[in-house]
């Protein structure tokens, strides 16, 4: 959860609003207009397991850019 942490701090404009030893909900803004993706990460213990959801807070397509930051978190973390 400690390197999760770490990889998540170290991207641009990224602040982390809920922090709990198994959880973070981390706001991610958009470098040219601002706007804001909601990510949420749940470390499953016993698995070694980090579920990830990520979505566009307007609910219009991202064109890929919280799938793509998900995969660039995943390849930090491996």
């Amino acid at each position: 959860m400690a390197k999760l942490k770490q990889t998540i701090v170290a991207l641009p404009r990224t602040k982390i609003i809920t922090e709990t030893e198994d959880y973070l909900y981390v706001e991610f803004a958009n470098k040219l207009i601002g706007f804001v993706d909601d990510a949420e990460f749940y470390f499953e213990p016993d698995s070694s397991v980090i579920q990830v959801q990520s979505a566009s807070r307007l609910g219009q397509p991202d064109l890929g850019a919280n799938r793509n930051r998900s995969e660039a978190i995943r390849q930090k973390l491996t």
